[in-house]
């Protein structure tokens, strides 16, 4: 059992809470980490790049030259792959780059960055969350406590802090069901509710 400190906004400490070893001090496992987190960034490509074609530009319905007689290569249109402005060849198309990932690899890194950041000493642990949905007022609080770059969670979404951090590239806010590895790790922080630890326990143990 591992057992992390609870602080107000006021970064003092005003108690303790029991959280599991398996959750918030499991291994650190970078192969997963680095697989679920390329997982993640591929399924968030939108893979509408495409090239055109040479039947895709615009022109070249009149043969370029006579067949014969120029010396040249016999050429059928202007837009050949070969000439300036024609179409281009094996050029990209819409495609899906999402893949599928074990449930359980993404909980094994899940674990493993919770596990991390806390080892770091860039877990915090905060009695509630609450804001009066103002961004200066939310930039503020979270100043005073030391913090410039955060993921805070919450055990289910508040409006009002969602208000707050919508605009936001300092700070984002979610809930436990949307907590995932990419935004762990790029935030320098994890703030977290003490009823979010125990959100995340059960999300992860089931």
């Amino acid at each position: 059992m591992a057992s992390l400190q609870v602080f107000d906004w006021n970064k003092k400490e005003v108690g303790q809470v029991d959280a599991s070893a398996s959750v918030f001090e499991a291994e650190l496992r970078k192969d997963i980490l680095h697989t679920v987190v390329r997982w993640q960034l591929a399924c968030k490509r939108q893979g509408t790049h495409r090239a055109k074609t040479r039947g895709d530009v615009r022109g070249g319905g009149k043969k370029p030259f006579k067949q014969k007689g120029t010396g040249n290569a016999r050429q059928g249109s202007t837009r050949s792959p070969i000439n300036e402005g024609g179409g281009v060849i094996f050029g990209p198309k819409p495609r899906d780059y999402s893949y599928n990932v074990p449930k359980k690899v993404r909980k094994t890194a899940l674990k493993s960055a919770l596990s991390y950041l806390n080892s770091e000493g860039r877990l915090l642990v905060v009695k509630s969350i609450e804001s009066d949905g103002k961004t200066k007022s939310f930039n503020n609080q979270m100043k005073s406590m030391g913090l410039s770059k955060a993921f805070v969670v919450d055990e289910k979404k508040n409006d009002m802090v969602s208000r707050a951090t919508k605009n936001m590239s300092s700070f984002k806010y979610a809930d436990v069901g949307s907590v995932n590895v990419y935004e762990l790790l790029k935030f320098d922080n994890l703030v977290i509710t003490e009823a979010a630890v125990k959100a995340l326990e059960v999300r992860l143990q089931a």
